[in-house]
């Protein structure tokens, strides 16, 4: 089938649609991927580059909005960034503390990320005044759940409703070594007391009621800060006055990107895919075990370790429909981000599959729990939302219809990917918010359908 059936078109508000037309034979796929640099790696090796002395250079770096807030951020305040591309980017650091006051108010965009790791970093600079926002999604977003620990420490951060809504005002200070038990297993709470640490004198420890994704621990590390992990605690220590030193950084693909390509190739009849480059560190293999428990067969290949993580390539091919399964408990923490393309996978698969403990999801860019089932439901899922997660039952086929993005990177993928096994005709309304993280996600789908 001819790639023409995938379609772009840009409105006068310039918000896009992209319009998926199958014909009655309907799709395959084929073809090797090449997904972008790791978004968690990305932002830690900009802003770890920033605050060590030396020069840091990364490769493979993803060239997404999110990063391109977080280097705009220090930027401003005195860290020398080359341009962006995936190349090689060098960062000409300024050394811990080193950090100035920015002229401006500091725009993390839509990044989460950029926001809650930066606030460790900006309340540890003593005597420097930051302000910081972001867009109208970002600022619906907690930050309380950084802000009460930075707190603990000593910090000063005002802002909207009781401090937990940006914009957000900090006026650096000494900070104190604590150690935290979070109520929520989040790499972005862990990270950001971890960075707020690393200028405290002491040790700072954060425990966690399960582990969450280890890229800040790694990149610490390989940076020169003193960190010892516990796993039977579930906890990570990091020792304050230590310096950071410039490294060399290779990011590998981001499995969150590769998960809307495995989970495609794992539905659509006939297909065979291989995604290149794939980091698997074992902290965010969560979505492999996942389809792997739904029966879906995916084959790492040319397994290794780059620059302190492991990579592979990941073969997947569609070998008949996939079957329900519970995806609750310790698993979520390693794959939040890849839920909704996992209730994709779960809508062709046979039986009920019931997804718990999800409830970090409802206030992710949007309320991921809620858009999935109005969206999928629309395409004739059957879906029934519960507090926390959904239970989906599978089987049902689907039909193409008009679905939103709610400006959700990662809703925009999700539907474009369950579009390819749905008839007819489907329009996703602001699938421009996929270039998030993932800029060059519309070109790849045309490329690898027949």
């Amino acid at each position: 089938m001819s790639p023409s059936v995938i379609t772009v078109e840009t409105k006068e508000d310039v918000s896009q649609d992209l319009i998926i037309n199958l014909s009655p034979s309907g799709v395959s796929l084929r073809g090797c991927i090449r997904v972008p640099g790791d978004k968690s790696i990305s932002h830690r090796a900009l802003m770890l580059g920033a605050l060590a002395q030396g020069e840091t250079k990364i490769q493979g770096l993803l060239l997404g909005e999110d990063p391109r807030s977080t280097a705009n951020c220090f930027q401003a305040m005195g860290a020398e960034i080359s341009p962006l591309n995936t190349e090689l980017v060098t960062v000409k650091g300024i050394g811990l503390g080193n950090l100035q006051e920015p002229l401006d108010i500091l725009n993390a965009g839509n990044s989460g990320t950029t926001l809650r790791l930066m606030l460790g970093i900006l309340a540890s600079h003593p005597d420097r005044f930051f302000t910081v926002t972001g867009d109208d999604s970002l600022r619906s977003r907690p930050m309380s759940r950084v802000v009460k620990p930075l707190q603990q420490m000593g910090a000063e951060i005002w802002g909207r409703k009781n401090n937990s809504l940006a914009p957000l005002a900090i006026r650096g200070n000494s900070l104190t070594p604590i150690h935290y038990h979070s109520p929520i297993a989040s790499a972005q709470v862990k990270s950001c007391i971890l960075l707020a640490g690393l200028m405290t004198e002491g040790k700072t420890t954060v425990t966690e009621p399960a582990l969450s994704r280890d890229h800040s621990e790694r990149m610490l590390r390989a940076f020169g800060a003193e960190l010892s992990v516990d796993p039977d605690s579930k906890s990570v220590t990091v020792t304050g006055g230590k310096t950071l030193y410039g490294q060399s950084v290779i990011v590998p693909g981001d499995i969150s990107s590769a998960a809307f390509w495995l989970v495609a190739g794992a539905i659509v009849p006939g297909a065979e895919l291989v995604v290149e480059n794939v980091g698997v560190n074992p902290t965010r293999t969560g979505v492999l075990e996942a389809l792997a428990m739904m029966g879906a067969d995916i084959q790492p290949e040319n397994q290794r370790e780059v620059a302190g993580e492991p990579v592979a390539d990941l073969r997947v091919r569609c070998v008949g429909r996939l079957k329900a399964c519970t995806i609750t408990g310790d698993i979520i923490p390693r794959l939040i981000d890849e839920i909704p393309i996992l209730a994709v996978a779960a809508v062709f698969a046979e039986g009920t599959t019931v997804i718990k403990n999800a409830e970090e999801l409802r206030v992710k860019e949007s309320d991921r729990i809620t858009v999935m089932a109005q969206q999928l439901t629309k395409m004739g899922a059957k879906i029934t939302e519960l507090p926390d997660g959904m239970e989906i039952t599978g089987g049902t086929p689907l039909t193409g219809a008009d679905v939103d993005s709610y400006t959700d990177h990662r809703i925009a993928m999700s539907l474009a990917i369950a579009s390819l096994n749905a008839s007819g005709k489907t329009t996703i309304h602001r699938a421009e918010a996929a270039s998030i993280s993932y800029p060059d996600f519309v070109t790849t789908l045309q490329q690898i359908c027949l």
